[in-house]
Formats: structure tokens, sequence, C-alpha cells
């Protein structure tokens, strides 16, 4: 994603309004608010590692619930 400076400055006979409400449609313009909202929600890819990592705990607690229930002490 790539900066985006938005930069408004308020002129002599200005008021805040007026400054606030060209400030915005600049923001509408520069195209900031649709990026933000289209990545809102989403998520980044685990990386390789993470998951292999993840896939080995989960097959070493598969074998030791496989084990504890081959011995009787749980369902």
């Amino acid at each position: 994603m790539a900066k985006t400076v938005v930069e408004v400055k308020k002129n002599p006979n200005e008021n805040n309004a007026s400054v606030l409400r060209r400030f915005s449609r600049r923001m509408q313009e520069s195209g900031i608010i649709q990026n933000v909202k289209s990545s809102r929600y989403n998520k980044r890819k685990d990386s390789k590692l993470k998951v292999k990592k993840g896939t080995l705990k989960y097959l070493e607690k598969r074998k030791v619930k496989e084990k504890l229930r081959k011995l009787g002490k749980i369902r």
C-alpha cells in the first residue's frame, strides 16, 4: 500500500467548516478511504513455517490422544 499525503492549508478568509469539507473531498479523491475499507477484513495468509509448526503440533497432540485412548485413560 503506497503512502499518500493529503495536505490542506487554511486560507486567510476561510472558516474551519470549509477547510474540513475540502480535506474530506481530497481524501475521497485520493482513494485512501476506499483502500482502507477494502483491506479492513482481509487477513494475511500464515507463513509456511507457521503452517508447518501448527500441523506438527496437531499431529503430536493426535498421537498422544491415540496413545491415551489405547491405554484406556480417555474415551
